[in-house]
């Protein structure tokens, strides 16, 4: 059994990325390095922190139930640890406890190991699903007013599970989803496709490996050279360019296809960012649709008459999905005829496919196909 050494590496990590602010996966591998901790302890160390960020009001809430005031810091992370590993993990209380306390600074130990100790023998009612389920209230009732109660507290279940790590054919780290949403652009040989928000180059590697040549768009230099070292690993047909894809620098008809994988809430992937579920806000969400907006609109400008259009997003929020593929096919419809969605395991929206993540065990996206006016290109 893993010991204190690693939780007191758990409790450090959380308490460094709430007094800063910091995003987890920036600040925990800094803390893995310097540990010296086997690759075992490394990997419940990962665990333990990202799960705890991910269940905190779940972990909270069993505890507040025998606090009576507010514990410093280090004591909190060491409670929610010790809950994270009893509730979720289903480690032995003798063990959870023991360890836990163990990696507590000592002037703490005596509230952790009491607190601990009442968790792990105490019945718990929980007040409502955004408690029980650890998301932000207006989150809940966002995706269950846009899904449905039963379909969107099984996909909010289903992001609390660690996602595993799959691998493609070419050593490409990349859940399935992604994988799927390449596929559908439907890229062949000699197409020249432009991939116009393409950080980290996943989907734009995935495009030319199916002999397509490749333009990957981003804003930012430090992400489009993400694009570009992804590129050269594997040998991939994909230029990263330097651009805003609201106003690529591009002569209007000159590819065959154009994948829109735009910027989202990410609502559909929280199972892989940890604190993304407690930064996300509804104005974010305004915010993006606009964006999204637009970056569909620039991209139907580079697609050449019978040439493709692709719109995704990770996301299972109605206005983000079909709300701007709606939007779009209305100010569009002359122009544009829609393409067959994927199928199963993907659902129909619209006039595209959503995946929600408890269908197959990947991450939610949504997916939808336009071919632009002309000669088809299928």
């Amino acid at each position: 059994m893993t010991g204190s050494a690693a939780r007191r590496v758990a409790i450090d990590a959380l308490v460094a990325i709430e007094r800063d602010d910091s995003y987890a996966n920036l600040r925990l591998g800094t803390l893995l390095d310097r540990s010296g901790l086997d690759e075992r302890d490394r990997g419940f160390v990962t665990e333990i922190v990202y799960g705890t960020i991910r269940r905190r009001a779940t972990v909270d809430h069993l505890v507040d139930r025998f606090l009576s005031s507010e514990p410093p810091p280090i004591a909190r992370a060491a409670l929610r640890i010790g809950a994270y590993q009893l509730h979720v993990l289903g480690v032995p209380p003798h063990a959870a406890v023991a360890a836990t306390v163990e990696a507590t600074p000592k002037r703490f130990r005596g509230l952790v190991n009491a607190v601990l100790r009442r968790v792990s023998s105490s019945e718990v009612s929980w007040p409502d699903d955004a408690t029980r389920l650890s998301y932000p209230a207006w989150l809940v009732d966002r995706l269950v007013a846009d899904l449905g109660r039963d379909v969107a507290l099984a996909a909010l279940d289903e992001m609390n599970r660690s996602a595993p790590a799959e691998a493609r054919a070419d050593g490409y780290m990349q859940d399935r989803a992604s994988q799927w949403v390449a596929e559908a652009v439907g890229a062949r040989p000699g197409d020249l496709v432009v991939d116009l928000c393409a950080a980290p180059g996943g989907k734009s590697t995935a495009m030319a490996a199916a002999g397509a040549t490749v333009l990957g768009l981003d804003l930012h230099s430090h992400r489009a050279a993400l694009v570009q070292s992804n590129a050269e690993r594997l040998s991939a047909s994909v230029a990263a360019v330097v651009a805003d894809g609201r106003r690529a620098p591009l002569r209007a008809g000159c590819a065959d296809r154009v994948l829109v994988d735009a910027p989202c809430s990410g609502l559909g992937v929280l199972r892989r960012r940890a604190d993304a579920r407690w930064r996300v806000t509804p104005s974010d969400i305004d915010r993006l649709v606009a964006l999204q907006r637009e970056l569909l609109e620039a991209a139907l400008r580079l697609v050449r008459p019978g040439g493709t259009l692709v719109y995704s997003v990770c996301t299972l929020t109605s206005s983000e999905t079909a709300g701007v593929a709606d939007d779009f096919e209305a100010a569009h419809g002359g122009a544009i005829a829609a393409l067959a969605p994927p199928g199963a395991p993907w659902e129909p929206i619209g006039s595209g496919a959503r995946l929600l993540p408890q269908s197959a065990g990947t991450d939610g996206m949504a997916v939808f196909r336009w071919q632009v006016g002309g000669p088809s290109a299928a």
